[in-house]
């Protein structure tokens, strides 16, 4: 293949056939592709763009670049894809939820990146769990428990793993059209019928305007229907964490009490219940959205969403006990600590970015790839906007290996609150739906 011809091409604005790159997906999967014109590609792609007909065409090559997995199941195939935020940990919800409502959900997950919480990260402070499986236990988990969340394996979508880590070092991580063809890649390759998308927006996300996020989220849509997989997006709010806690186990902790029903998050209830209604009704399940919304809520309210979940967790090698002993099976923190407001008021803005890096630097997240990381420490029971808070009553509560880490996240913590002395509204969750 000429990767020289094509990248010329890129620069000088001619948008290489499908064919083409086809072509360079294989070559980067094959390694025929070197590394300075996987480079020179993505910043040729960043610089000029490739058009709705281009971005499509990538994202079929990236899929297309390893297995391309088929179903013959009784029951639609579907999945979700989140662009990341703090305390976002639906995926855990969410996808029993649509198994228990008669969906397949092959979820092919993320760890985590920057400021953003993994949802690997989170299911492996389960004691023994492990996401890196075989895609015949991918097939056999899912087919017989209804969902399975696990990590890409080595056979799918090559071609993105390839250029997603030369993005990395390139700069060129903010194209729409790579982030969307990196996305999809994976997830059409996982053969999937439908795909709701929860593209986020504020602080806490990539995307810090609704602007960004609308562009993102068409993106996504019209690439992943141009490509052939039904799709529909949410724009959601991440103006402030999703859940009270950012933290591997501190985020399980927060699902297990919202699947159990002894302190359900009402944030975490509603975003899963909208998700889940969209995909039910792209699939067929449900007449319309509506109509999903109800099932996810049925499924979570009886027990059988949690039910299903356990059942994952001890396939994955988790402890089979895990939904009646989760509270003794994942790790806490030794050192435990609240964060003081420096003043009375109402919080009017929280700095979602900041909060994230805080959790990294506690040994929560990872400064480079293969870093390891603390699944026991967080921060809980975070403030909201709109919450009145005082001297009297913590922002938050850090949960830190040591007493000197716990010092430094009280600080981060304390400089990503801004107060208000007059109400604040909390902001809606849903802000708009694209598809």
């Amino acid at each position: 293949m000429d990767a020289r011809g094509l990248i010329a091409g890129l620069r000088q604005g001619r948008v290489p056939s499908a064919e083409e790159l086809a072509r360079f997906a294989k070559g980067l999967a094959s390694g025929e592709v070197s590394d300075a014109q996987a480079g020179a590609f993505a910043m040729a792609v960043c610089l000029k763009g490739l058009g709705d007909a281009g971005r499509v065409a990538l994202t079929r090559a990236m899929r297309d670049s390893g297995e391309v997995l088929d179903w013959d199941l009784p029951g639609p195939v579907l999945d979700k894809h989140s662009t990341g935020g703090i305390g976002d940990c639906i995926s855990l919800l969410l996808a029993p939820a649509l198994a228990a409502c008669g969906a397949f959900v092959p979820m092919i997950s993320g760890r985590g990146l920057g400021h953003t919480g993994g949802t690997l990260d989170k299911l492996e402070s389960i004691p023994g769990l492990k996401t890196d499986v075989t895609t015949e236990t991918l097939r056999r988990i899912t087919g017989e428990i209804g969902c399975a969340i696990v990590a890409a394996n080595a056979e799918i979508a090559p071609a993105d793993r390839r250029l997603y880590a030369i993005r990395d070092v390139t700069g060129t991580v903010e194209s729409i059209d790579l982030i969307t063809a990196s996305i999809l890649s994976k997830k059409l390759a996982a053969g999937l019928e439908a795909l709701v998308l929860d593209v986020k927006v504020g602080s806490g996300a990539f995307m810090k305007t609704l602007d960004e996020g609308r562009a993102l989220a068409r993106a996504l849509v019209t690439t992943a229907q141009g490509a052939g997989c039904m799709t529909r997006a949410l724009i959601t709010d991440m103006s402030q964490p999703l859940a009270t806690a950012a933290g591997n186990s501190l985020e399980m902790i927060e699902v297990m009490e919202t699947l159990t029903g002894t302190s359900v998050n009402a944030a975490l209830w509603d975003l899963t219940v909208a998700l889940g209604g969209e995909a039910l009704a792209l699939g067929g399940i449900a007449a319309d959205a509506e109509d999903g919304e109800a099932r996810i809520e049925q499924a979570l309210e009886c027990g059988r969403a949690v039910e299903i979940f356990g059942e994952m967790v001890a396939a994955l090698g988790g402890p089979s006990d895990f939904i009646e002993r989760w509270p003794d099976r994942l790790p806490s923190a030794p050192v435990v600590r609240e964060v003081m407001a420096d003043r009375a008021g109402y919080v009017r803005a929280i700095d979602g970015e900041a909060l994230g890096l805080a959790v990294v630097e506690l040994g929560g997240g990872r400064h480079r790839e293969g870093d390891r990381i603390n699944p026991s420490v967080g921060l809980s029971d975070m403030a909201g906007i709109g919450e009145d808070v005082s001297t009297d009553l913590p922002l938050a509560i850090i949960h830190a290996a040591t007493a000197a880490e716990a010092d430094r996240a009280a600080k981060a913590v304390q400089a990503a609150y801004v107060l208000s002395d007059a109400p604040v509204e909390d902001p809606p969750l849903v802000l708009e739906r694209i598809g």
